[in-house]
């Protein structure tokens, strides 16, 4: 048979039909059928059978029928990540699905307890979570959807449904996590028709399937953007402690305001240990923060500078008294190691209201944690008034704080570093200006010198020769062949005069009075570059010889008398200061310091870049004196010689020949006459000799 006889058939015999269907047809099929007629003929048809009219649409809906329930009900849950919104909406669509006439949410957002809540309520109840109360407080003790009238008090909740009046049904049901852990619990009303049944049981299901997935991603989504914030206040902490080096109390207070961000508090204040008097101290007291209205934070004194706010905070810090260790929450926290999240804080007998009575102020809730640094508790961070929420401190704000403190202890450990770091700079400063003072050229000597004036040629013998030696002149006698030696090959007209004296003065009083490398040893070995120079005209640029000469001059200043291995094997703190060419590197430190103090700057007329290039040959003039640099250097010019392949347009190479001029001229004894050698040869053995000496103490 054909499809068209078929239903010819079935039109002519419509008893048959009847007995067809209601011997093989199930009832929930039936209700389908009649769910599809009804959408067919867009009409309401009602159920023959007494299925709510809600469920019916639900369970046997065509399955484009369902898509738009559930295309609805996320429409409600999209666009916020907020957990208890998605609630609300939920509860509300559930709601209307089940033709309730009103509803109410119950969160848990402190354990045992659950808060009514609506976006409409600005300060919501909580309850305890038990029996004997409420209708919700006897749900979410036990987890099991109730039915419940008005009309039928019942002993386990003689309560009922706060704000309900007359006679009214009511569906309870709790809303639980995958690991049985109580969310929510929602109260369905109906103050007329029939009382819910099964049916509406199934519907919240349903719906509860679907919008439970919703909230899930929600709650997924809104950890990871608070694990975002977090991980973004981490960085930014990072960064101020080791980016920005600034004073301990800046860096604090701005770290305290991040955390303060971080878990919505309204003040927070930071306590030291001093282990000295077993007492914790305010090291900073009362940091406050504001929300503007587009719901940004700011600091509450953001008109002033950085330097003003962290005064205002320290001086808050100085008006509280010190507290033993174990009073107080700080105190128990400082004692015992442990984080305490407090709800209330007048309810805890820890708590010490002395400071609330000294400061005017009132804690409610306070969040406070030990910051450790190698297992010892060096301070006490306090978090107080959680101003969202409930006011009270939430498990996920410990979680945040507990990494804060990791990172707060780390910026204390710093700062503390840093301030002692600064301090020993400035005492080095000091010293550096007493040293200074006692080091510096005495002024008789410099007007002396002075009023001579300028060295002229005829004046001097003819001190150029590589034979040429000091024999019999005084100190201040080299000074003024020193200073002719410059005059002559470098003139005054870049030079003041005056400064020029000053500098070479210091330079001869801040050599030691050791056996050899003093300052005759520092005058003979300038006098063997000067005779270098003079003898080879334009080889090396104005700005080399500049360079050669002073590096010359000032090669071995404040020498000690000991090689660098020695200063090495003694732990000396110029050793731990610069582990290659200790010595060379120190003598070269002291030329730039004596050119740093006042009126002694001889290159003060030449521009940056000329001033940058005599200091770095100057340096490399110097370090080359080092002879544990005298034998690879020469090892490079022979094999340069040897391939012919020298050439003085090589920038690489000039700084080659003027680094083995340094070296040959501080051996420069041994091209002088044999008695100047063998006097000189006995020198350095004493010398040697003395260094033994102290090897062997």
């Amino acid at each position: 048979m054909s499809w068209d006889q078929v239903k010819t058939y079935l039109t002519s015999n419509p008893d048959n039909l009847e007995d067809y269907i209601l011997d093989h047809i199930g009832l929930d099929t039936l209700e389908k059928w009649l769910q599809r007629k009804s959408k067919k003929l867009n009409k309401p048809v009602k159920s023959s059978t007494s299925r709510n009219s809600c469920l019916g649409k639900w369970k046997f809906s065509v399955e484009a029928d369902k898509r738009s329930m559930l295309t609805e009900l996320s429409q409600h849950l999209v666009g916020s990540s907020n957990k208890a919104l998605l609630m609300w909406e939920l509860a509300n669509c559930i709601s209307s699905a089940v033709d309730a006439d009103q509803f109410k949410l119950y969160l848990v957002y402190t354990e045992g307890e659950i808060t009514e809540f609506a976006p409409e309520i600005e300060k919501p109840t909580s309850q305890p979570i038990r029996s004997g109360t409420t209708l919700a407080a006897h749900c979410a003790k036990v987890k099991d959807v109730l039915k419940f009238s008005t009309a039928t008090p019942d002993p386990r909740y003689p309560k009922g449904v706060p704000g309900i009046k007359g006679a009214a049904k009511v569906l309870c049901y709790p809303v639980c996590s995958e690991n049985e852990e109580l969310e929510a619990v929602i109260e369905l009303v109906r103050s007329k028709g029939h009382t819910f049944n099964e049916d509406d049981i199934e519907v919240v299901n349903s719906y509860l399937v679907w919008g439970g997935v919703s909230i899930h991603f929600a709650d997924i989504y809104s950890k990871v953007q608070h694990q975002k914030s977090v991980n973004d206040f981490l960085l930014s902490v990072v960064k101020s402690i080791f980016q920005e080096m600034i004073s301990m109390d800046t860096l604090i207070v701005q770290i305290m305001n991040q955390a303060q961000k971080l878990v919505d508090a309204d003040r927070a204040s930071l306590f030291l240990v001093d282990t000295k008097t077993n007492q914790l101290y305010a090291r900073i007291f009362d940091v406050s923060i504001e929300q503007t209205e587009d719901g940004e934070f700011s600091q509450a004194t953001k008109e002033i500078s950085e330097e003003n706010k962290t005064k205002q905070f320290l001086q808050k810090s100085a008006n509280i008294e010190p507290f033993p260790i174990g009073k107080g929450i700080a105190g128990h926290v400082a004692q015992t190691g442990e984080t305490l999240n407090v709800a209330d804080a007048y309810k805890d007998d820890r708590f010490n209201p002395a400071i609330d009575e000294e400061t005017g102020y009132t804690t409610k809730s306070i969040l406070c944690m030990p910051i450790c640094i190698r297992g010892s508790v060096i301070g006490v961070l306090q978090m107080i008034n959680k101003k969202s929420g409930e006011e009270t401190f939430t498990t996920e704000d410990e979680e945040s704080f507990k990494t804060f403190a990791v990172y707060c202890g780390l910026a204390l450990h710093h700062a503390k570093l840093y301030d002692k770091i600064r301090r020993s700079e400035q005492k080095y400063k000091v010293a550096l200006e007493v040293l200074s003072y006692h080091n510096a050229a005495a002024m008789d000597e410099i007007e002396e010198v002075i009023n001579e004036g300028i060295p002229k040629i005829e004046d001097h013998e003819d001190i150029s020769t590589f034979t040429y030696y000091a024999t019999g002149l005084d100190d201040m006698a080299k000074v003024r062949k020193a200073l002719f030696m410059f005059v002559d090959l470098f003139g005054v007209e870049r030079f003041e005069y005056e400064t020029l004296v000053r500098f070479f003065i210091t330079v001869k009083k801040n050599y030691r009075a050791v056996a050899y490398h003093n300052w005759a040893h520092g005058f003979h070995v300038a006098n063997s570059i000067y005779s270098i120079l003079k003898a080879s005209p334009g080889i090396f640029r104005p700005l080399e010889c500049l360079a050669m000469f002073i590096g010359a001059l000032c090669h071995d200043l404040d020498h000690r008398g000991f090689n660098n291995k020695f200063m090495i094997d003694i732990g000396s703190p110029l050793a731990a200061i610069y582990s290659t060419s200790t010595m060379e590197h120190h003598h070269f430190n002291m030329t730039i310091n004596i050119l740093q103090q006042e009126h002694h700057n001889i290159f003060a007329r030449l521009n940056p870049e000329e001033y940058k290039q005599v200091l770095g040959n100057m340096k490399h003039c110097i370090l080359a004196t080092d002879l544990a640099l005298f034998f690879p250097n020469k090892a490079r010019l022979t094999n340069i010689v040897k391939e012919d392949s020298f050439s003085w347009d090589v920038p690489d190479h000039r700084l080659l020949a003027q680094a083995l001029c340094l070296t040959g001229s501080d051996l420069n004894s041994s091209t002088k006459p044999w008695e100047i050698q063998f006097r000189t040869s006995k020198i350095v053995y004493a010398e040697f000799h003395e260094q033994g000496d102290v090897e062997k103490q």
